[in-house]
């Protein structure tokens, strides 16, 4: 079948080759912010991918915006950077007024604002949105913030933070989803009015942050869609954010494999390549067809939620699957390698690093289980 994205997936190579693997490394080594990779990316309009062209932007379906994604993180790159950007765009181009749109997405799309930060989980409440102590509370045109995120990454890198908070106490709602409000919060205006980020070092180069936000006012206008909706908007874009994830780790994969199966024909010991036995052809090969198959579903969800259809089994299931084969792909790569996968020079070890991440974020493999087990196999609710 012929690709639909050939050309954009040429064109991104192209672009990400500019960005050698030193490049990387060095950032790696510094915990730095790939700035340059990301203002290219945005120049060339890739960042720009989801944003309709009356604003601007490519107008490109979801199945676009992951061939970008997928192409980035094959060329040893890393879109987690700046992939929030895509994914983040569903609830405000979904749901946001004209006003809003107006005002920002062009912005966006040329480059102007960066929209990288997503403010959902808190220290307390981790997958459990429902559970947020983040409060906004409408006083007069302005609503007053106060709360804790974590795992916000990329938020001293954003202009723009999609922030969901409550605004109708738990107690007070039927629904324990009902309450929660989704606002556009311009982080410039409230890192001067109460705001303030902490970096959190981890074990790969990923710019996560804890925000505080302590009696923040922000516009009444910030707010996207209605009050006490926030929750149904974000589905959409958890969606999407599964789906482009697993078109990352699909990425990933390729990249592992490719490294490995050159290195296995490449490497000679006892006089011959080690690519020879059967005992390195076969992780390998079976890490491949995993990613074959992860690659299938991925597909299979973002055609579903181009298509508009339920999505939600689909996207959870892609990006399980296609973080698993991305791990068994890295696994295969370091063993194939030996002792050079474990030296900085070959890269291999910080992708390694990189990739281990998405079995747990943005949702664990645990949860995505819980969720099969119950929505589609019909099985009593575990949480």
């Amino acid at each position: 079948m012929t690709d639909p994205y050939a050309e954009i997936r040429a064109e991104v190579a192209r672009l990400c080759k500019t960005f050698p693997d030193s490049y990387w490394r060095e950032l790696d080594r510094d915990g730095a912010y790939p700035t340059q990779f990301v203002d290219t990316l945005t120049r060339a309009g890739w960042l720009a991918a989801l944003i309709p062209e009356e604003y601007d932007g490519a107008g490109l379906p979801l199945s676009g915006a992951a061939a970008i994604l997928e192409e980035i993180q094959r060329a040893g790159a890393n879109g987690a950077a700046c992939h929030a950007q895509m994914y983040i765009m569903g609830a405000l181009l979904r749901h946001g007024s004209d006003v809003q749109k107006a005002e920002y997405l062009p912005r966006i799309a040329r480059g102007e604002l960066r929209l990288q930060a997503f403010g959902v989980t808190e220290p307390t409440s981790g997958t459990d949105t429902s559970s947020i102590r983040t409060t906004a509370v409408r006083d007069g045109d302005r609503y007053i913030v106060n709360g804790q995120k974590i795992w916000t990454s990329r938020a001293e890198h954003s202009d723009l933070m999609l922030l969901l908070a409550r605004t109708t106490p738990k107690a007070e709602v039927t629904k324990r989803t009902d309450g929660l409000s989704l606002f556009l919060v311009d982080m410039r205006a409230a890192r001067e009015a109460g705001m303030t980020i902490r970096p959190i070092r981890t074990m790969m180069n990923h710019a996560t942050t804890e925000v505080f936000l302590d009696d923040v006012p922000i516009p009444a206008d910030s707010l996207v869609g209605e009050e006490g909706r926030g929750f149904r908007y974000i589905l959409s874009g958890m969606n999407a954010e599964r789906i482009l994830i697993a078109a990352e780790c699909v990425g990933d994969a390729k990249w592992f494999i490719d490294r490995a199966s050159a290195y296995a024909t490449e490497r000679s010991v006892f006089g011959r390549p080690i690519g020879q036995n059967q005992g390195v052809q076969f992780p390998i090969a079976r890490a491949y067809a995993r990613m074959r198959a992860a690659d299938l579903m991925v597909q299979d969800a973002a055609r579903r939620f181009e298509a508009d259809e339920s999505c939600g089994a689909e996207a959870n299931m892609a990006k399980m699957l296609a973080a698993e084969a991305s791990w068994e792909a890295a696994e295969a790569c370091v063993q194939t390698h030996g002792g050079y996968g474990f030296a900085e020079e070959y890269d291999i070890e910080r992708k390694f690093r990189e990739t281990r991440l998405y079995q747990v974020a943005p949702i664990s493999t645990n949860l995505i289980l819980s969720y099969l087990a119950e929505h589609v196999l019909g099985m009593p609710r575990s949480y």
